[in-house]
């Protein structure tokens, strides 16, 4: 849960804040943590960043309580000649993306813009993870000279005021003095040239994900134009967030206008393109255990800021957790009232117990926590960068990924690159295990899918010597007896990998990683890796 804090006076402008009025905003799935005469403070679930600031909450609950029905809809202005963004081939390797907006007509208070800072930085830390993935600038557009370029410089080409500084530092010094330099230092580590935002009279805006300039990133109540960026690792990501961004200026009186992406890829953002999903009536009542109406569903969807016509459902672009019928069903359940549900206890009889692959993944977790190591637990899908690893062509494709995460797992041996890549900078050594499913086409059905329980773990600093050792240790553990041969991968130094045999069958291998898969992942110190898979293993253990 995330906590914001909004001002009861700006909020009772919009909503009286009365008994009533308290319970059905309880009841929307955000609710109050505390109430004063000066400060209503509400909790809001991590899926729901659209809510993160005091105005699209506002939008949010006007809704649901009634008080303006359905999808709202913002007028788009088109980019003005001068309203472009260049990107420079240069950002490609470090921080490729940005999404970029100018908003207009704005009449800001100290209220208003202590809420655009709250939302900015609370946008930065969830969906940007801690500005990993995505950071936000914001700029009074009276003192920036269009259109502006995005490129990458080497840090001695980099001088210029951040905020909160008297004088102008190179960006070296930036990471090493500033607190926000010396926070977010790691996050540009092993980068020969740091990305930048130049307008077109050569004045530097901001070192993303660092820290704006002084004399163009501040904002003030005199401020009635701002240009907005979103720059980062993931388009999807940055596009989400400018639209959850502007569209919360909007409701503070903005005029949304679009700007005009240049470079090595060419589009107009922001983009308020809304999706539609389908959504059947028999699937909600049978899920819900309800019997409503089409129009009785069509009122529960617009008071959750949802349009609906024959059979789709049409969806806000800053509603980020809608990605199937099963989600828009949730909403409904909102809707309808929790306290609405009449209690009923299943009409069944059943009798259960812990199934026997349980039971010896449970032991081999117990087993390897035993020897020193972290569980851990990834998704079971893959994103582009990661396919290339493998054979994407033998890869199992999403038809309709709503996210950059468009295959199934094939092996372990990925998502476990990416927890040391995203960890590099964590405590040494690191010792980190999974236990999960992987996904492979089937050869006897062109569209069945096998899903099969592997093991890994992964070792940092160590070696092929040191990772036998484990698998020793676990093998004697369970009772099994197995037996090695030398063998050859592409992501394995040769000479140093081996495969695991079981009865005769090869159900795993483990090895040294390569330098060159290490250096694609970003990873600096030596890996060593075991991957098994236990559907042998279930069979022998009694």
């Amino acid at each position: 849960m995330t906590k914001i804090t909004f001002s009861r006076k700006e909020f009772e402008k919009e909503i009286k804040i009365t008994k009533e009025i308290e319970e059905k905003i309880n009841l929307f799935g955000a609710p109050i943590d505390s109430l004063t005469d000066d400060e209503i403070e509400i909790e809001v679930n991590p899926n729901r960043p659209d809510l993160l600031s005091l105005y699209t909450y506002l939008r949010a609950i006007k809704s649901f309580i009634g008080k303006e029905k359905g999808l709202k809809k913002y007028n788009l202005h088109k980019p003005d000649k001068e309203f472009k963004i260049i990107v420079d081939k240069s950002v490609k390797e470090i921080r490729p993306y940005t999404s970029c907006a100018i908003v207009k007509n704005l009449s800001l208070t100290e209220e208003k813009i202590k809420d655009i800072i709250n939302m900015q930085e609370k946008l930065a830390f969830t969906l940007g993870r801690n500005r990993k993935k995505m950071a936000i600038g914001i700029y009074p557009l009276d003192k920036i000279n269009l259109p502006i370029t995005y490129t990458a410089k080497e840090p001695k080409e980099i001088k210029y005021q951040p905020l909160g500084v008297s004088q102008e530092l190179t960006a070296n010094e930036i990471l090493l003095v500033h607190p926000a330099g010396r926070k977010y230092a790691h996050l540009l580590n092993g980068a020969k040239k740091y990305p930048v935002f130049i307008d077109a009279k050569k004045q530097v805006l901001s070192m993303p994900p660092i820290i704006n300039s002084e004399h163009t990133g501040r904002i003030n109540i005199e401020t009635k134009e701002v240009f907005i960026e979103c720059s980062g690792l993931e388009k999807s990501v940055l596009e989400k967030t400018l639209i959850i961004m502007t569209s919360a200026l909007a409701e503070m009186g903005g005029k949304i206008h679009q700007m005009e992406i240049k470079g090595y890829e060419n589009c107009i953002t922001p983009n308020f393109v809304t999706e539609k999903i389908k959504i059947s009536l028999d699937n909600t009542n049978n899920l819900l255990g309800l019997s409503l109406t089409e129009s009785e569903l069509v009122k529960l969807l617009k008071k959750m800021g949802h349009n609906y016509s024959k059979g789709k459902v049409e969806i806000a672009p800053w509603r980020t957790d809608i990605l199937h019928e099963v989600d828009l069903i949730e909403d409904v359940a909102i809707a309808y009232g929790y306290n609405n549900f009449a209690p009923e206890i299943p009409n069944i009889s059943t009798t259960g117990e812990e199934s026997k692959e349980s039971i010896i993944k449970r032991k081999i977790s117990e087993i390897l926590i035993g020897l020193g190591m972290l569980e851990i637990s990834s998704y079971h899908l893959i994103n582009q960068e990661e396919a290339n690893i493998y054979d994407p062509k033998e890869l199992l494709k999403l038809e309709d990924s709503k996210t950059e995460y468009k295959y199934l797992r094939p092996n372990l041996f990925i998502p476990s690159l990416r927890i040391l890549s995203e960890n590099k900078d964590a405590e040494y050594p690191q010792r980190i295990f999974e236990i999960g499913a992987v996904f492979s086409k089937n050869s006897g059905k062109e569209t069945h899918i096998d899903e099969k329980n592997n093991i890994i773990f992964s070792l940092t600093p160590a070696n092929a010597t040191e990772c036998k050792q484990h698998i020793d240790y676990l093998f004697k553990s369970l009772g099994i007896k197995y037996t090695i041969k030398e063998a050859t991968s592409d992501n394995l130094i040769d000479g140093r990998t081996a495969e695991i045999i079981l009865n005769d069958k090869v159900i795993g291998y483990f090895g040294e990683v390569h330098p060159l898969t290490l250096k694609k992942a970003g990873i600096k110190t030596p890996v060593a890796v075991a991957e098994i898979s236990l559907e042998e293993i279930f069979k022998i253990i009694n």
